[in-house]
């Protein structure tokens, strides 16, 4: 299993770290022109006060991967909790987060499975076509993307991104930034339809590239945990079987000079 995920970690690792700067890029950019165009030129800019949100937990399909699976339900779970009487609604991707929550009291709305290892633009472009519906029909006020992020093989670490609506950068009064503006051709209302859908489905195939490369690392790290500890323990019974064994033969070896000792007394009686 260490093989299979190292194999498949060297091409998604690869993906991910080519796609990020562009998803980086991509959101600094919508942030910059949410923070100066009035929330009435598009419906995705729209911010309700009503405080309805959809969390989309990413988690992988299958176990054996550490530890991987449980932060981003444990991180969910608290985030459900800090909501309080707030209404959240669930999509879940990934059979881990569908059976941990196909036995609880929140709302699925709608789940994704076993696409993972042929990952591509069209799921997020479904998943994301999902959210932006659902945000437009005002059947939410906000949505939360949570999934766990790539750092190294050894390391994910979970986040939580608001990708709906788009949060605004605050700039300083004084500073470069604030002085920094766009021209638009043909029109803003016309490059805010093209880019923010553009911007949510490349958010989204980010968080599921991302997903993928960090179950890959967490599943090499623990089976090679996983085959330490069974080396360990094989080492350990080893040695413990080897002594019991050495103790049954000098057992055996008292038992026959005791016996052969007994023999000669009796026949020199």
């Amino acid at each position: 299993m260490k093989l299979v995920a190292a194999a498949k970690l060297r091409r998604a690792q690869d993906r991910i770290i080519a796609a990020r700067p562009y998803a980086l890029r991509m959101g600094e950019l919508m942030a910059n022109l949410v923070s100066r165009t009035e929330s009435e030129r598009h419906p995705l800019l729209a911010r309700r006060a009503s405080g309805r949100k959809r969390l989309v937990i990413v988690t992988a399909d299958k176990g054996l991967c550490g530890a991987f699976n449980s932060n981003i339900l444990r991180a969910s779970l608290q985030f459900l909790r800090e909501a309080g009487d707030i209404d959240v609604t669930l999509v879940v991707v990934g059979k881990k987060a569908r059976d941990f929550y196909r036995r609880r009291q929140w709302t699925v709305k709608s789940e994704m499975l076993g696409f993972f290892d042929q990952l591509a633009y069209s799921h997020a472009q479904e998943l994301a076509g999902q959210l932006i519906a659902g945000y437009l029909g005002e059947e939410v006020d906000e949505v939360h993307l949570m999934y766990n992020e790539f750092r190294s093989v050894a390391v994910q670490r979970v986040t939580r991104q608001q990708l709906l609506p788009i949060e605004a950068v605050a700039h300083a009064g004084d500073g470069a930034g604030a002085t920094t503006d766009y021209i638009y051709e043909p029109s803003p209302e016309a490059i805010l339809a093209a880019l923010l859908p553009r911007h949510v489905i490349t958010q989204v195939f980010r968080a599921l590239m991302e997903s993928v490369a960090g179950e890959y690392g967490a599943r090499m790290t623990a089976m090679e945990s996983a085959t330490k500890n069974a080396k360990e323990m094989i080492d350990l019974l080893s040695i413990q079987y080897n002594k019991a064994r050495q103790e049954r033969i000098t057992k055996e070896l008292l038992d026959i000079v005791g016996g052969a000792e007994a023999l000669r007394q009796a026949v020199e009686a």
